[in-house]
């Protein structure tokens, strides 16, 4: 693509995803983070049976005893946690919280581990150390002083099942079922979609699947980055000539071309193998079309004239399935015109789509925050059901659907009972096992969490990891209202933007990190997580803790617990001095769980029931339900020609809210985030120029127009009529209650905006 002038930090880059950049990167974060020795025995032991999983993606492990099980962004993960760089008291003697606010996020997190218990002194404006034992009893005064109602229980997916479980159970003996969880803000639409259409709100594939499927849909995400270990999947199925077929409206590195840094030929060749097949670059905001018009053309497939055999597995849907009656007659009134123009694809591309579907007996899709971040994304879900439905791509081998979750127990959180909906069952093992009541009405959600923060409503915060106020759409809104709560306590490993919203009251507990060595009473202890593919298995620190200040997540959870509830029925101090005791909690409360401790020792560990594999339906019906997407259109239509569809996106340098670096260098950026990625054709279309700086405002329907002033545009590979930002920086564009009804999760993926030059 020509560019008109050069732009400071952005270049092309020509090298295939992983490789010798990988290794690079690699090398780089170890040299900035850690020492090189310590960071080799560490990272050898990412993933393995008697070492710690990964602190970054969910992605599963195939083989605990290969040479080494960790990416570049797991080793930028590591080494991020496992850092020689430290934020003591001290280090805020130095520097005020006001002046730490004018930090980027990424220098916030880069200070290093945090080391001591810290409250904020308002008389200085800086965090000051704190006794554990009068932190505990701050907080326990703090929550008693408010109804249960009124008081958030926020989770990051990065905390074990262990300490999740126990959050949990504190909270709803304490009173309240407000559980704003990350998974809120990511696949929470797979949660509640999924189960409405195959009774089960996780994916259906196992990594062994990959070795049997036949063809492969890829849909709305970006495995280079977000979960860089799948890539070592997708080149073993690329290399056996199993069809990757790619729905993404960017062009993305991986998506294109892999060199596998654990392959000795590609690395000294500088070879590499094409990953996509067939790459289709749908608009954003159109995947539900294309899912239609690709059901579409297999409907037509199935009815031509003289075909030896069905295209629709008619038996299947016979014996499996209601509705498909009424999905084919929307099918047939749907318009291949208002396909294309909703999906930007053509017929013919979705006809040959439908096609290899068609001759494949097995296929997997996965799926992203691409399909799940819209304001339809429930449905976007179920569409992809309903596809995979057509040919009983469920229960049999290479085949099925999965969701790539994100943070390595975001699954894991949320079977352990971090829910704002509990189920009647569950509340009542939770008193079987504990001696008390739960409460039984919903609590809040993160964006309804937020919601009632900005309202007055919630007056404290405890936030179990992550960066909530990042990581949430409509900053405006959030970071005042964040500042005038009562009480906002932190569980963390390291310095975060959250941190800085300062309420009345704030504490921040330091907590051990994954690789770091967990020692209770009954002597070392292992922690389990559940990754994408509800696999269970466990993870072991090795690292000595970098302050003797520092508690484990379940040890400061128990902590909170004893203080705010005098006469808990909860035996806290016995959990918390063997795990073994929390996994037998876990396993009367969940009975999946069978033979918890047992079966957690086994190398790999185990996985967890599926129904839906072995073509169970626990839907209302029994069967498995075809659910029909009304109308094109995933989020708010415009007839509008002026508009375009922003999407946000993640850096390479980046997880979730940690931006672990300021390149992106398979799209081409180096040193800076304040990028919009267009089409050269709509550039020219708006009078725009590659390198130019402009004014993004939102075109939404109600509500105040927001906008992002001053960043510059960039000429790249995206679909017309759609343009990229990187979160959290655009979050700003999103506002709060722009978000999916049914799951809640915001509309990251497709705001319609209007851009003009920057005056």
């Amino acid at each position: 693509m020509a560019q008109q002038r050069a732009v400071p930090g952005i270049k092309k880059y020509t090298a295939p995803a992983g490789g010798w950049g990988a290794l690079k990167a690699t090398a780089k974060a170890i040299r900035e983070q850690m020492e090189t020795g310590e960071a080799a025995v560490t990272l050898f032991r990412t993933n393995k049976p008697d070492g710690f999983d990964c602190p970054g993606c969910a992605w599963p492990d195939k083989e605990h005893t290969s040479t080494f099980q960790f990416c570049e962004n797991g080793a930028k993960a590591v080494t991020w946690e496992a850092t020689k760089k430290r934020v003591s008291p001290e280090f805020f003697q130095g520097h005020t919280v006001s002046d730490l606010w004018n930090w980027t996020d990424y220098e916030l997190e880069n200070g290093g581990r945090l080391t001591h218990p810290l409250v904020y002194d308002h008389a200085s404006d800086r965090y000051q150390a704190i006794s554990w034992e009068a932190a505990f009893q701050r907080i326990g005064e703090g929550l008693r002083a408010h109804h249960p109602n009124t008081v958030e229980f926020y989770t990051s997916g990065r905390a074990s099942n262990e300490a999740a479980f126990l959050y949990q159970i504190f909270a709803r003996e304490y009173g309240t079922n407000n559980f704003p969880d990350c998974s809120n803000m990511c696949h929470e639409a797979t949660s509640v979609g999924l189960p409405q259409s195959i009774g089960l709100g996780k994916g259906t594939v196992s990594l062994d699947d990959f070795d049997h499927c036949d063809l492969i849909i890829s849909i709305g995400h970006n495995p280079g980055t977000n979960h860089p270990r799948m890539m070592g999947t997708l080149h073993e199925c690329a290399k056996r000539g199993v069809p990757i077929i790619v729905f993404n409206p960017m062009r993305e590195r991986a998506l294109e071309r892999f060199a596998d840094p654990q392959n000795p030929i590609e690395m000294s060749t500088f070879g590499y193998e094409n990953i996509a097949s067939s790459y289709y670059q749908v608009k954003v905001g159109g995947d539900a079309a294309a899912l239609k018009g690709v059901m579409k053309a297999l409907l037509a497939l199935d009815r031509a004239p003289g075909r030896n055999a069905p295209v629709i597995d008619h038996a299947f849907i016979a014996e499996h399935t209601r509705g498909f009656e009424t999905l084919a007659a929307d099918l047939d009134a749907t318009e291949w015109a208002d396909i294309e123009a909703a999906s930007g694809l053509s017929r013919t591309a979705l006809e040959a789509v439908a096609s290899a579907y068609a001759q494949s007996n097995a296929t997997i899709i996965p799926y992203g925050m691409g399909v799940t971040q819209h304001s339809r994304g429930t449905d976007n879900v179920q569409q992809i059901a309903n596809l995979l439905l057509m040919r009983g791509n469920f229960g049999k081998a290479g085949a099925g659907i999965c969701p790539l979750r994100g943070h390595s127990n975001v699954q894991g959180d949320r079977t352990v009972g971090i829910t704002e909906k509990p189920a009647a069952d569950m509340l009542q093992r939770i008193e079987e096992t504990f001696g008390f009541k739960p409460p039984v009405e919903h609590g809040h959600d993160a964006v309804a969490a937020m919601q009632a923060i900005i309202a007055g409503r919630s007056k404290v915060l405890i936030c179990l990891g992550g960066n909530l106020a990042v990581a949430l759409p409509d900053p405006e809104q959030s970071f005042p209202a964040m500042c005038g709560l009562d009480l906002v306590v932190h569980v963390a490993t390291k310095l975060n933007r959250s941190h800085l919203l300062i309420g009345k009251d704030a504490i921040i507990l330091p907590c051990l990190g994954r690789t770091e060595h967990d020692i209770q009473a009954a002597g070392p202890q292992m922690v389990t997580v559940e990754d994408s593919m509800s696999m269970v298995h466990s993870s072991r620190g090795k690292l000595p803790p970098v302050s003797a200040h520092l508690r484990s997540e379940p040890a400061i959870i128990a902590g909170m617990a004893i203080a705010t509830l005098p006469q808990s029925k909860v035996a806290w101090a016995e959990l918390v001095e063997d795990y073994d005791r929390i996994r037998d909690k876990i396993e009367a409360v969940f009975p999946d769980f069978r033979d918890f401790n047992q079966r957690i020792r086994v190398p790999g560990g185990f996985r967890l029931p599926l129904p839906a594999t072995e073509r169970v339906w626990k839907t209302p019906s029994g069967k498995a339900e075809f659910i029909v997407f009304k109308g094109l259109n995933e989020d708010p239509a415009t007839a509008d020609g002026a508009v375009l569809r922003l999407t946000t996106i993640r850096s390479h340098d980046q997880y979730n809210t940690t931006i672990y670096g300021l390149d992106d260098r398979y799209r081409g950026v180096f040193g800076r985030r304040d990028v919009i990625f267009m089409h050269k054709d709509d550039l020219a279309a708006h009078n725009i120029q590659h390198g130019d700086a402009i004014d993004i405002e939102t075109a939404l329907p109600s509500g105040t127009p927001r906008r992002l002033a001053g960043f510059i545009a960039i000429a790249h590979n995206i679909a017309r009529g759609s343009i990229a930002a990187y979160y959290p920086e655009a979050n700003g564009l999103v506002p709060l209650d722009y978000h999916d009804p049914q799951s809640g999760t915001p509309s990251y993926k497709s705001v319609p905006v209007r851009i003009m030059r920057h005056a």
